[in-house]
């Protein structure tokens, strides 16, 4: 037999029965939820500082430093070292071998300032890994003069005010002395090609500024620079 149809009273009771019991489950759930997310958010949390320590230990036992034997020829002497292998050129100059003239301005190779010559090419230091330059002749700032005669390219920058603060002066010496050898070999630039004049490219005041163009002066002193070059280039022809 089928039941007996439900009054309206006992409708609304069963209706409200109802939707506190789907109320509880729905808070029973929340608090659920709630409880276990933060059981989770304090497990991971908890848990981060052990999991880096354990990174840490893990990279400190796999990046033991690597050591290597060079021996830079620096400015005609011979200089053996024993240096990390990721040891920069630059950083050998200055922290190995005391010779701060070569400057650290960006150490990512954009600025110049630590320009030295590398067998007569100029190469930015803070880039060359020592290693690299292991046997190679290597020409810094402190070895362009010859006792208490300042080179041509020293001597000209001296004269034109080719500087301000300084900072940058260094490198552009470096690059300034390889750019007059490079013109007298024949180099070619941009402007060369632009001009046309591939023969016997001049050294005008554009081929300088292209020339040039790998060292900074935040000092803006560039009008200077450009003359001290062409001044040099005649004291040397």
């Amino acid at each position: 037999m089928s039941a007996p149809p439900c009054s309206p009273l006992e409708e609304e009771e069963l209706l409200e029965n109802e939707s506190a019991t789907e109320s509880v489950d729905l808070e029973i759930s929340r608090r659920t939820f709630v409880k276990a997310a933060s059981i989770l958010s304090a497990g991971v949390i908890t848990g981060m500082p052990r999991i880096a320590e354990a990174e840490a230990e893990r990279m400190a036992a796999t990046s033991t430093p690597q050591t290597i034997s060079v021996t830079l020829r620096v400015n005609g002497k011979s200089e053996p070292l024993t240096l990390d292998t990721r040891t920069t050129l630059l950083d050998a100059l200055r922290e190995h071998l005391d010779l701060t003239g070569s400057k650290k301005g960006c150490d990512h190779g954009q600025c110049g300032a630590c320009t030295v010559l590398i067998d007569g090419r100029r190469v930015n230091s803070c880039l060359t890994l020592a290693a690299v330059a292991d046997g190679a002749e290597i020409t810094t700032i402190e070895g362009l003069a010859n006792g208490d005669d300042l080179s041509a390219v020293q001597q000209a920058f001296l004269e034109h005010d080719a500087f301000q603060c300084g900072y940058c002066t260094p490198g552009q010496i470096c690059s300034a002395t390889a750019l007059l050898d490079e013109q007298k070999h024949g180099a070619l630039s941009t402007v060369s090609f632009e001009t046309g004049n591939l023969a016997s490219p001049q050294l005008t005041d554009n081929e300088i500024r292209e020339r040039m163009s790998g060292n900074i002066c935040r000092c803006a002193a560039y009008p200077n620079i450009v003359a001290a070059v062409r001044a040099a280039e005649r004291a040397s022809a």
